[in-house]
């Protein structure tokens, strides 16, 4: 097994977090074609690992005995890389996390989980440090969202012994590997992360009003809405054409109506003002870019990588955004901000901005804390602009 560590070695040593680790093992793998199947999953547990908690240990700790350690401390994937670890090591490894720091103390491995992160922001209310910081230990689950045929899908998981939980009538919670997409109906179930799913229960409309995704990526938010209200007039846009692209294919397959969609950087006044002219919308959907800090736990590299310098440009960028669009408000109509940032300069700094610079009110915020249930974290706002 000695080339495993090489290997480790090499990944570690050559990957900068410039693209997302998964695409970075996909080409390296692909360049080491002798590697088994075996062999990717064990170190692509090694580099997740490593990614989440290496930084928490002394460097001068050996290579081995730190990414020894980091197996530990981490959930894996793979029972094949429980079996690298150390005698004491396999035999507590489902012990609870402060168990395992203390064995590793025992050991003369000292850990601090404050030094995973070279930075200290200070979070959104509702978040604690310790805890989202521990939650980096640990891969979230999977979460679908049923769009119909409930029973079927209960069945489907349940005669393939697929061990699930269901948090809500239609959020289930499914370890992270289960192979979902070959045994659901693709256009029975969305996958969705269960704060994510939660942000729908902050839309309320009437038949009258029309609605805009104005930051619509793929469109996870729009399809929330349209499912929930399949009747709402519903526009979209994006400054990729590729992304609404895909948007549009998705629409097609859940079997709603392709939405009015514009090509548009919503962060350009100019560009807005020339793409969608004089139109106004009731209610509009501002899923900001951020840092996704309340998604890191299912892409460590972007913890480890993270320059806390960035912060100040994209709540800048936020609250530009945010401005921009709430010019295309009705009266009494509704501003939702939303980010899947833990960050209070991404959230609550921003909405102050908001509220200075356009005047809407702040109808409630909320930090949608998903750590408890292995989910991502996700903050949202409702403003309203007064008649």
């Amino acid at each position: 097994m000695r080339y495993i560590y090489t290997h480790i070695g090499a990944i570690i040593e050559s990957y900068n977090g410039s693209i997302p680790l998964t695409h970075f093992l996909k080409n390296y793998f692909r360049v080491h074609p002798k590697l088994g199947s075996r062999d990717r999953k064990i170190l692509s547990d090694m580099a997740y690992c490593w990614y989440r908690c290496s930084k928490g240990f002394n460097e001068d700790i050996p290579f081995e005995e730190r990414l020894h350690a980091c197996l530990y401390l981490c959930e894996t994937n793979t029972p094949q890389s429980d079996n690298l670890l150390p005698e004491t090591y396999k035999t507590t490894k489902d012990r609870s996390i402060a168990e395992k720091i203390n064995i590793l103390s025992n050991s003369g491995i000292s850990f601090n989980i404050y030094a995973i992160t070279a930075f200290n922001t200070e979070l959104s209310e509702g978040i604690s440090t310790p805890d989202w910081l521990y939650s980096m230990l640990q891969q979230p689950r999977l979460f679908i969202r049923i769009r119909k045929n409930r029973k079927k899908i209960l069945a489907i998981l349940k005669d393939n012994q697929l061990p699930f939980e269901l948090l809500s009538d239609n959020c289930i919670a499914l370890p992270n590997t289960s192979p979902i997409d070959k045994l659901l109906p693709e256009d029975c179930y969305v996958v969705q992360d269960a704060s994510s799913q939660t942000t729908g229960n902050y839309f309320h409309t009437n038949k009258d009003a029309s609605w805009w995704d104005c930051c619509s990526g793929a469109g996870g938010k729009s399809l929330l809405l349209k499912d929930k209200f399949p009747n709402a007039k519903l526009s979209v846009s994006d400054k990729r054409a590729s992304i609404l692209h895909n948007l549009e294919k998705r629409f097609q397959l859940y079997g709603h109506t392709r939405p009015a969609s514009y090509v548009a950087d919503v962060a350009s006044e100019a560009e807005l003002n020339y793409t969608l002219g004089n139109k106004t919308f009731s209610h509009i959907i501002c899923d900001v870019p951020c840092t996704g800090s309340g998604t890191w736990a299912r892409t460590p590299e972007q913890l480890y990588f993270f320059d806390d310098r960035q912060i100040a440009t994209i709540s800048a960028l936020q609250a530009g955004i945010a401005t921009n669009v709430s010019k295309r408000l009705e009266p009494g109509g509704t501003l939702y901000y939303i980010t899947c940032s833990v960050f209070e300069a991404e959230n609550e700094a921003v909405i102050k901005q908001i509220r200075e610079k356009t005047g809407l009110q702040l109808h409630e915020w909320v930090l949608i804390n998903g750590i408890e249930k292995k989910a991502d974290s996700m903050f949202i706002a409702v403003l309203k602009k007064p008649y």
